[in-house]
């Protein structure tokens, strides 16, 4: 599964950890919410960038 990065703060969004309680174990990063934010700086989804 395709990791994304915070270009604020850095921090990864990895899918196979998801973003608990908001997003289970498994969730890809394009479904997540819409109101979804960084757990750390609390940016939305459009400042994430793909990691490669």
């Amino acid at each position: 599964m395709i990791k994304y990065r915070c270009t604020v703060c850095g921090y990864i969004y990895d899918p196979e950890i998801g973003d608990p309680p908001r997003a289970k174990p498994g969730t890809a990063f394009e479904d997540l919410p819409d109101d979804w934010v960084c757990p750390v700086c609390g940016v939305t989804k459009d400042m994430f960038e793909k990691m490669t």
